[in-house]
Order: structure tokens, then sequence, then C-alpha cells
């Protein structure tokens, strides 16, 4: 009985970490609540086993605590999330959500001049919006990684996703994001997202990646 009230007291915060989208009008749940009922299921029970005395109590505070600790990488990158949906709307740069990781997708053919590892001065706003979240938003870890379509040798097409990635994170560095927070790799023709056997979906693999991982910090 003891052990169902503990579970039925974690469950209820869990219930509430349901929340509306403000982009799609879906609802979902959020990675901070996500990561909060989680911690707070984890709590409770620890708690309840930790106070023999008075479990209902034990799970209460464990719950409470718990909740906090899993909610805060999660609720830094929903903020953070939100911030650059904000900003990056209308600008064809993808944001996908990973966990409590962010990706952002900067297709070639809008941040690039043509088989150029030259950023197109017209993204250079765009970039400039990216380092105003990433600076706001400074304990996380940057990962900038470059992609190709499978046209012409595997070699030039590993050295120009290599340079796409450096002429990313040489501009971010440029407005203000720390060096030290930031890596990058070229993936040349690897993990392509469509298929090379047509020109829109070589035009999808010509990408960047900027990845954004959250931390405890």
């Amino acid at each position: 009985m003891k052990k169902a009230l503990t579970l039925a007291m974690a469950m209820t915060v869990l219930a509430g970490c349901t929340t509306l989208d403000p982009y799609s009008r879906e609802e979902k749940t959020a990675q901070a609540t996500k990561g909060a009922g989680i911690g707070a299921v984890t709590g409770a029970l620890l708690g309840a086993a930790v106070d023999h005395h008075d479990r209902g109590r034990g799970a209460l505070v464990g719950a409470l605590v718990g909740g906090a600790v899993g909610g805060g990488v999660g609720h830094y990158m929903d903020q953070q999330e939100m911030a650059l949906r904000q900003r990056l709307d209308g600008t064809g740069v993808g944001i996908e959500r990973v966990g409590d990781d962010i990706r952002l997708v900067m297709p070639g053919n809008i941040t690039f001049e043509t088989g150029s590892a030259q950023l197109d001065s017209g993204f250079y706003p765009v970039l400039d919006d990216v380092a105003l979240v990433l600076n706001e938003f400074n304990k996380t870890a940057v990962g900038v990684n470059g992609f190709t379509d499978s046209t012409g040798s595997f070699e030039l097409n590993q050295g120009l996703s290599e340079q796409r990635a450096a002429s990313v994170a040489r501009y971010l560095v440029s407005r203000g994001v720390a060096q030290g927070r930031i890596s990058t790799q070229g993936y040349g023709p690897r993990y392509p997202v469509a298929s090379n056997d047509t020109e829109a979906g070589r035009s999808q693999n010509r990408r960047v990646e900027v990845f954004i991982r959250g931390s405890a910090g």
C-alpha cells in the first residue's frame, strides 16, 4: 500500500509534464519537464527508501529534489531552443531536438557559394543570430559538422566538408563564441539524409549541422 502511494505521488508530478508547443500548437512533453518527471520518480522512490519512519514525507521530498535536478539541463535547453526558433524562423535553417541537445541543419545552397567553402554573405545575418543565442546560453559545447553529396571524388568531398565546417566555426568565433566550446568535423558524402540519385536529394545532403550539446555546468 505504501509503495503504491509513493508511486502515485511521483506520477502526479509526471502528469504535469505535458505542455503546448507555442509553434505547432500541439501538445508535447518538454525536455525540462520530462527530465524533471523522471528525476521526480527516481527521487520519490529513493526518498521513500531512506525515510523509514515517514515514507510519505520522504517520497515527497525526494520527488521535489529529484525533479529539480532532472529538469535543470532540460529547462536550459528548452529556453535555448525557443530563442533559436524565434530568431531563425523563415531562414531555411532546420531545428531539431535530440534529447537534451539541439541540432541546426544549414542547407549548403543558402550557406555557401556554389562548390566552395566560402560563406555566402547573405547568410551572415543568420549566423549572427546563431552566435547571439550561443553567447547568451554559453554553458554548451558546439559541434560543427560538414557533409556533401556523392558527386566527385571522396577525397575532394571530404576536404570540402571539413573546410565548410571550419568556415562556419570561424565565423561564430569572430562573433564572440568561445573557440574552446567549438569542435569541427567533416564527413564528406557519409551519412546522407536523402538519395544522391536526384538533384533534390543531393541538395539536401550538402549541408552543415551545428550540434549544440547541453551540460549540467
